[in-house]
């Protein structure tokens, strides 16, 4: 069941080039956190600390961007630190935005939406992130609905996540995933992760407790002819989480600032994460890099586990023929 990669689509790293070939197990990263989920250095350097996590778990890792206005899956070490060092100067790049910055010929960070856009035409089935966007807090006046949900719904890539960023409505954003028919599995977890925190409060329907089991529901889904992603939420290391009072408190605190700045749409995610890292002492930031790395390690896992799969299927099928 993997996808067959587009060469004039996404230009390919030569480490992921040789993968896709040989059939090696790849995990795709995305470039907003970089750019724009984390200062420099640290950012570079957390994102360096991730692809070696990936490495270590026998998975080949593919950063994900916009160079110049070409897709590109798999960045080299000075293209992964140009993106660091711009920063928020960079456009922060989801669906929407990619014919744009393509026809323009200009980079962009990609956002969760627009990395599963890349991985699935490069032919990468499983993605490690932070947090996935979601509703935001007061949609129903603002109608402020991340597109990673609505991509979520469509495109087939496996999204390993701390469940969904603090500054979000849970509820909401699990309703809306269910509405859109996109698994959420808890990772040895009966409830959501609520990104900093282990436990949002709400349970989840399905759990499993290897990566072989979240690489068998990836290959029942998609073998089935049913199109869309799935939400494999990973609980924040215990050592790491932060306590539920102290981070509603930033949060509310970051949103009436947001709310009396006027501060809205792409640039609204960014400012609040920063606020409230810089209301909990620092401590947010150092978590955000903790979990980023737990998942990273996850998804190596479950790409290898899916790997593994593919190969019995067609090991099966050559003594068929």
């Amino acid at each position: 069941m993997r996808l067959q990669a587009n060469a004039d689509a996404v230009e390919l790293g030569t480490d992921v080039r040789a993968a896709l070939d040989a059939q090696q197990p790849i995990v795709a990263l995305e470039s907003t956190i970089i750019a724009h989920g984390m200062p420099w250095p640290q950012n570079v350097e957390t994102a360096l600390a991730v692809e070696a996590d990936v490495r270590a778990g026998g998975a080949v890792p593919a950063t994900i961007a916009i160079v110049d206005g070409r897709l590109k899956a798999g960045l080299t070490h000075d293209e992964l630190e140009r993106v660091g060092r711009e920063g928020v100067a960079i456009a922060k790049a989801s669906r929407r935005d990619i014919p744009v910055l393509v026809a323009r010929g200009v980079g962009g960070a990609t956002t969760v939406a627009a990395t599963m856009i890349v991985a699935a035409l490069a032919g990468i089935r499983v993605f490690a992130t932070g947090g996935i966007g979601g509703v935001h807090r007061g949609a129903q006046a603002s109608f402020d609905i991340s597109a990673d949900l609505q991509e979520l719904a469509r495109t087939s890539v496996a999204v390993v996540c701390a469940g969904a960023k603090s500054i979000l409505d849970f509820p909401l954003t699990l309703e809306y995933l269910e509405t859109q028919g996109v698994p959420v599995i808890g990772y040895r977890t009966d409830r959501f992760p609520a990104f900093l925190q282990r436990d949002s409060g709400l349970r989840l329907d399905a759990r499993c407790d290897e990566a072989s089991e979240v690489a068998r529901v990836m290959h029942a889904k998609w073998r089935l002819g049913l199109d869309g992603g799935i939400v494999v939420a990973n609980a924040i290391p215990e050592a790491f989480a932060l306590a539920g009072d102290a981070l509603e408190r930033a949060t509310e605190t970051a949103l009436a600032e947001a709310r009396t700045r006027g501060i809205a749409g792409k640039a609204l995610t960014p400012f609040l994460l920063a606020r409230v890292n810089a209301l909990t002492g620092g401590r947010s930031l150092r978590s955000n890099v903790e979990l980023v790395r737990n998942n990273a390690r996850l998804a190596a896992d479950v790409a290898v586990a899916y790997a593994a799969m593919d190969e019995r299927r067609e090991a099966r099928s050559s003594k068929r023929v």
